[in-house]
């Protein structure tokens, strides 16, 4: 079997193959796959998205934050790839610029709750 089998097909094909072996936790395969696709479709934002979720379950941070960076451009309330953004940076160090992202993927989910809430009466 060729090294590049599982870049051949159809994009849809691929597409379909890559989803297959991220769901299989064959991470480095499906960012393979990927790779070519977001390559192909730049402009397009679940290959690129799913890409870095591949990168980021193989702890490839730094490719894993590209990627999402990538996404935040061709889409700024993609609320999961914000939330993504501030996990990976919090897996490299970098929590007070996690924060950030991960409190903006709160407010864009809808699960925004201030840190430091005052209950009613001012207690």
């Amino acid at each position: 079997m060729s090294d590049t089998y599982y870049e051949f097909g159809t994009a849809a094909e691929r597409w379909e193959r890559a989803q297959f072996f991220f769901e299989s936790k064959e991470y480095l395969v499906a960012a393979r796959i990927l790779g070519g696709l977001v390559e192909e479709v730049p402009e397009q934002v679940a290959p690129r998205l799913l890409l870095a979720r591949s990168y980021y379950h193989s702890a490839r941070l730094g490719r894993a934050e590209t990627e999402l960076r990538a996404v935040l451009e061709l889409d700024p309330v993609e609320h999961y790839a914000r939330l993504m953004l501030g996990r990976a940076l919090e897996r490299q160090g970098r929590a007070a610029e996690a924060a950030t992202h991960l409190r903006v993927a709160a407010a864009l989910s809808g699960d925004f709750t201030p840190a430091e809430s005052t209950p009613a009466g001012g207690e």
